[in-house]
């Protein structure tokens, strides 16, 4: 597949093979390297923004991607991120990459053969690291060896 979307500091993303599927999310950097962003990348760095620009609004703004997120590449939910991206200044383009990067991963999450969970994966660990301020080690990782119902329960006691 081709580039979905790039940044205004050359940066790109675009999926591509990885483990399982065709679908795994990969981040080129202006100097060509490229690489599948991990949960704990993007969780520290919206750790950080949470510090910056408030827990809630980080979180408020991933959930507005979340509701925007089907099966299928929006471009007009590219150009909603972009815009939502905007409103924090000095880190726009680094809020941009982010909510792209999660973006492209929970649509290759809905896409997943008999997936029971979907995108909700992303936003439970999301959550235990905005929300309830776990570290972003045990937010993206307290997940492993669970089971699928009780994951969906942890889910659904958040109310999604």
């Amino acid at each position: 597949m081709g580039i979905i979307k790039t940044f205004s500091d050359g940066s790109s993303l675009k999926y591509d093979r990885g483990k399982f599927d065709d679908w795994c999310v990969y981040l080129t950097k202006p100097d060509g390297s490229s690489k599948p962003p991990r949960d704990t990348d993007y969780f520290k760095q919206l750790q950080e923004l949470a510090q910056t620009h408030g827990a809630e609004k980080v979180y408020g703004d991933f959930v507005s991607v979340y509701n925007m997120t089907g099966k299928q590449v929006e471009e007009s939910t590219l150009t909603a991120i972009s815009s939502i991206s905007s409103t924090y200044g000095n880190d726009a383009n680094a809020v941009d990459v982010i909510l792209s990067i999660l973006y492209m991963a929970m649509i290759a999450e809905e896409r997943k053969v008999n997936t029971r969970l979907g995108k909700r994966i992303k936003r439970l660990g999301i959550y235990k690291l905005l929300i309830e301020g776990k570290s972003v080690y045990e937010a993206a990782n307290f997940m492993r060896g669970m089971g699928w119902r009780d994951i969906a329960e942890l889910c659904k006691a958040r109310g999604f």
